[in-house]
């Protein structure tokens, strides 16, 4: 049952992507637009937006917190690649401790797929 599960929430955000995709006033880049580039452009005019188009944008929230948790990930990783201590990070962060950065690091990439 699990399988279809995912698989029905796969579905459900391929037709919201391509629903949204449709809404789009601009160029979009080479890419296809991100979880989080379809919901701002929802945002933009959310007055003109059906209740069809918010229920769609409200679809890709979770793959939209995916997509800024693996961000988020990657800028950590590279700054500890780059030589910031800890404390550096928890401070850019607003964090009140290196280590309350760090468990929250360890919490964030226990939930990357």
């Amino acid at each position: 049952m699990e399988g279809n599960t995912e698989h029905s929430a796969a579905e459900r955000s391929r037709a919201a992507r391509e629903h949204l995709a449709t809404l789009r006033d601009e160029a979009w880049p080479a890419a296809p637009p991100s979880a989080v580039d379809l919901i701002h452009l929802t945002l933009r005019r959310s007055a003109e937006r059906t209740p069809d188009d918010l229920t769609h944008a409200l679809t890709l929230l979770a793959e939209a917190r995916a997509e800024v948790d693996g961000l988020e990930a990657g800028l950590l990783f590279a700054a500890r690649g780059a030589g910031l201590t800890w404390a550096q990070i928890a401070d850019a962060m607003g964090f009140r401790s290196p280590q309350a950065c760090q468990q929250h690091f360890t919490r964030l990439t226990a939930r990357l797929p």
